[in-house]
């Protein structure tokens, strides 16, 4: 029994997997529990099977963190194309969407400060004295 829940522990969480499989059948369409089980087996072994293709390149590399770059070089070193030329391109649009989320932030940012300041960029000297009296101002 110990061993069965921690084999549980180790696979993908079951409603997770039943809301995927709802996703792509029509909307009145039935899952059974045996297919929900079947398909979280076979999902976490790809999973699985790709991150350790993954992880033995980096341990080869003598780094210790897989990255987005490191499943796409796997489903290719796997044999399975379709897959990593789907998930670069996924990696490449979200990598965008990061840089653009990341621009805006910071002009955001940088609009604040420069309302706050009177059309002035604050400089660190500023942004510290502004930390400082704010800390000041807290009751101990």
């Amino acid at each position: 029994m110990v061993d069965d829940d921690h084999e549980q522990d180790q696979m993908l969480p079951m409603a997770n997997v039943g809301q995927i499989m709802r996703q792509v059948l029509p909307p009145r369409a039935k899952i059974s529990k045996q297919a929900k089980q079947t398909m979280q087996e076979c999902a976490t072994e790809f999973i699985s099977f790709v991150t350790g293709e993954a992880s033995d390149k980096c341990h080869k590399e003598n780094r210790r963190t897989v990255n987005g770059d490191d499943i796409c070089w796997a489903l290719a070193a796997l044999g399975l194309d379709d897959y990593a030329e789907a998930i670069v391109r996924y990696l490449h649009k979200y990598r965008e969407a990061e840089r653009k989320n990341a621009n805006k932030q910071n002009k955001a940012t940088t609009t604040q400060e420069s309302k706050e300041n009177n059309g002035q960029v604050p400089t660190l000297e500023d942004k510290e004295a502004q930390k400082e009296d704010a800390e000041s101002r807290q009751p101990s």
